[in-house]
């Protein structure tokens, strides 16, 4: 990948750069703020994301006040070196609302239903599944499973994978999706209680996809990914 020098962002005529800010793991957008070259310097150097706010005309460290900082992972820059994209890991809420997201609300005249389903949603069902460890909820199923332990997940996991095949058997698409989605579920509980991270199996899947020409690394041995 290219990478563009500090010192070539173009900054408007206020000094100012707009920064789009995505959550590292999901893709999800949390924010958009602004940064002049030391809010920059400041984040490359910190690993956090600094600011500058406009209408305090002052340097701000996101989370120095809620707490909820961003942990940057990746710093993008586009293709006229006016814009910057940063990802990052957030400790709570982007919103000062207390919305993960600053976009959490649609425009009246456009329905965001329209649209299939966004991989944001296994982020989202992940880290549910995490925290009814920590505040557990009563008539929960997801406790239910984490306090039966290992035995009863796996054996759900088995049930939940005959009945996609019996569902791609009957050849019944929405038998599958309803077979694949409760499988998914399952899978997801069984990492949480091994301690597993999703981000740990996404991180494999392109570790992998890295090396789909590599017979020995990929696959069974005499096959590519």
């Amino acid at each position: 990948m290219e990478s563009v020098d500090i010192g070539n962002i173009k900054f408007d005529e206020k000094g100012l750069v707009p920064a789009v800010v995505q959550d590292a793991r999901s893709g999800e957008v949390l924010m958009v703020a602004y940064m002049n070259a030391e809010s920059l310097a400041k984040t490359v150097e910190s690993g956090d994301t600094w600011f500058f706010s406009r209408s305090r005309q002052k340097l701000w460290h996101k989370g120095e006040e809620s707490g909820h900082f961003q942990h940057v992972k990746r710093i993008y820059v586009d293709c006229d070196a006016d814009t910057l994209v940063v990802e990052a890991i957030p400790e709570g809420p982007a919103c000062h609302t207390g919305n993960r997201s600053c976009f959490y609300r649609s425009l009246a005249q456009w329905d965001n239903t329209k649209a299939k389903g966004s991989l944001t949603i296994l982020h989202t069902l992940f880290e549910e599944i995490k925290d009814r460890r920590i505040h557990p909820q009563e008539k929960s199923y997801t406790n239910y499973l984490q306090k039966e332990g290992k035995n009863k997940i796996d054996k759900k996991i088995g049930e939940e994978a005959s009945e996609v095949i019996i569902a791609d058997q009957h050849e019944d698409k929405e038998e599958i999706i309803d077979e694949s989605c409760d499988l998914l579920y399952h899978l997801f509980v069984l990492w949480e209680n091994a301690g597993v991270d999703l981000y740990d199996i996404m991180q494999k899947l392109e570790e992998r996809d890295e090396k789909k020409g590599n017979k020995k690394v990929v696959g069974h041995l005499d096959k590519t990914f």
